[in-house]
């Protein structure tokens, strides 16, 4: 009886080998594809999906472990899932590419009218300082808010040159961000200093 019994238990285990065994190259094949598939898309998705290309990098460094570990069935039944992990990365990247040539769109039309405006902004600041500086004379302004909109002033100048920096170095959408900060300082300055808009 206690024979037989080994017997069913050594029967059984080479079974459950042998099956696990089955899945081997399945599992194999199923990992390959989703890496080929997950190459195909890498370089644009660290661009416009990195967190979705973290998480499904991390489930692919579990089934390579569960590869190691001769996990074969496991691999086999969770490959379909991380491949549909891998689509949606892709609808992802596509979806980020659409919104940043919208965004590119966007940024070189307000670039084109900001770049414009802001020099004759920081023109005109820089003359209504200078005349209050001369004359010492600060109608309507306390003085110590004078000094701090003397200061923003050089702020926004910094600004301005680093969005002009950004926009030849190629970066329309970061100089239009930078314009925009620029101009949005220039229009504060413009109520503080009360310069009346043309």
């Amino acid at each position: 009886m206690r024979i037989t019994s080994l017997m069913l238990s050594l029967c059984a285990a080479a079974l459950l080998v042998t099956g696990c065994a089955k899945n081997q190259m399945p599992a194999r094949k199923a990992v390959d594809q989703i890496e080929d598939s997950l190459k195909a898309v890498r370089a644009d998705a660290e661009k416009y999906a990195p967190e979705g290309l973290k998480s499904v990098d991390s489930e692919l460094n579990r089934f390579k472990d569960d590869l190691e570990a001769k996990n074969y069935d496991d691999v086999v039944a969770g490959a379909p899932q991380l491949q549909k992990a891998v689509d949606s990365l892709q609808d992802a990247v596509a979806l980020g590419k659409k919104h940043a040539a919208e965004a590119m769109e966007v940024a070189k039309t307000e670039w084109s009218s900001l770049s414009e405006e802001v020099p004759k902004m920081v023109e005109t600041i820089d003359k209504r300082v200078s005349e209050i500086d001369k004359k010492k004379f600060f109608k309507g302004i306390k003085k110590e808010d004078f000094e701090a909109a003397k200061g923003q002033l050089e702020t926004m100048k910094t600004t301005w040159a680093e969005a002009s920096d950004a926009h030849k170095a190629g970066k329309t959408v970061a100089a239009a961000d930078k314009a925009r900060s620029a101009k949005s300082m220039g229009d504060e300055l413009y109520e503080k200093l009360d310069i009346k808009k043309t």
